[in-house]
């Protein structure tokens, strides 16, 4: 067995594919994987660290206006069908898969009319672009929300299999998620991160609450700043005397061990990308949500409505966002206990565990059907 996986730029899109490459080993004993990505995306250094090849290709992403940038993209894209081409007939895949992002475009199309079994896989409620161009011509596309089967005039090429996500995560209890973190597990606690880069509107939000937990002592807080804005979120605690030492307060600037956080929390305030929105339903969490207002075509509103329709999530748009309604609807989620297990059972409802396994099964027919 013989798989080229791509997709990059972010951890969005590398992170699926690692799961992905990993249920193939499993699947297949003599399997042989390579990855195809660039050198400015995140790929460069997850692939290898996961122990997987990854051959470089020159492309970028076109912008979403004229620029001489674009000239430079179409140039790009034009000379690393040569590259892609010599990669697949070189390694002679049995399948051919992509995770999203603009190196997968090349890639799956070269694959695809090259006469090679090709899957897609869309993790975000409104499909990329480059997945909407490729889908015409892959042979499957996996989704992870079923709202996007929509897009793809919910055709026989679409299979829903949800997001594939380390499996470390379910083997951690709240106990031990609690233990490492130190916190009391007496207590609720709440998480709240933008992401490993912050989100400023976020951080400064969520200051009342913090006091609330310094002041009542009734609830704690696990605030993840991300690395850019770790000393001016401290200054901003220590401008309203709100103590970070506090028992019921961390303020840290990275999580490096977040499956014990996830495990820990009661309630997450989080952004809407797609991997963490996956992670937080596979664990049954309720989530107050805040999309990333810049999202490309908003997609992370659509992700977070995704659960919010559902009953699974609380979504908050960035420009509303304040301390006080940040603050009461916390609150108010708290004082309401049933409200708060209902959204628990929802968003372990709409969770999908098993996703690798379930795109396993798509790789094996069409790889049989090859065959």
């Amino acid at each position: 067995m013989r798989a080229i996986l791509t997709g990059g730029g972010t951890g969005g899109h590398i992170y699926p594919a690692v799961s992905i490459a990993k249920e193939i080993q499993k699947r297949y004993k003599d399997a042989e994987i390579i990855f195809v990505g660039t050198e400015r995306g995140l790929e460069s250094k997850i692939v290898p660290k996961e122990g997987f090849e990854l051959k470089i290709i020159k492309v970028r992403g076109f912008e979403r206006k004229l620029t001489v940038k674009n000239l430079v993209a179409v140039k790009e894209a034009a000379l690393s069908f040569v590259d892609v081409r010599r990669i697949i007939r070189d390694f002679k895949p049995d399948i051919v898969i992509g995770t999203g992002g603009y190196v997968s475009g090349t890639v799956m199309l070269s694959a695809a009319l090259m006469g090679i079994p090709t899957l897609l896989h869309e993790s975000n409620a409104f499909p990329g672009l480059t997945n909407k161009i490729l889908f015409r011509f892959i042979d499957k596309i996996a989704l992870n929300f079923e709202e996007a089967a929509k897009y793809f005039n919910k055709s026989s090429k679409v299979v829903v299999t949800g997001n594939p996500i380390r499996n470390d995560i379910f083997d951690i209890t709240k106990h031990a998620g609690m233990q490492e973190m130190g916190f009391d597990e007496s207590l609720p606690l709440v998480l709240v991160t933008g992401g490993s880069r912050g989100a400023r509107k976020i951080n400064q939000s969520i200051l009342s609450f913090a006091e609330h937990c310094s002041k009542t002592g009734k609830l704690q807080l696990l605030h993840m700043t991300g690395d850019t804005q770790y000393q001016a979120v401290l200054q901003s605690y220590k401008e309203r005397s709100i103590p970070v030492d506090s028992p019921y307060i961390k303020v840290i600037p990275y999580l490096y061990n977040m499956p014990y956080a996830l495990a820990a929390s009661d309630l997450i305030i989080n952004r809407c990308g797609a991997m963490t929105l996956s992670e937080i339903t596979a664990l049954g969490k309720p989530s107050i949500l805040i999309p990333f207002p810049y999202s490309a075509d908003n997609h992370q509103e659509y992700n977070g409505r995704a659960l919010e329709k559902k009953g699974a999530a609380v979504v908050i748009i960035e420009k509303d966002l304040t301390e006080d309604k940040l603050k009461n609807t916390i609150l108010e989620l708290f004082s309401d206990k049933e409200k708060l297990d209902k959204m628990s059972a929802y968003s372990k409802k709409l969770g999908i565990r098993n996703a690798s396994e379930k795109i396993g099964d798509v790789i094996s027919i069409l790889v049989s059907s090859k065959n």
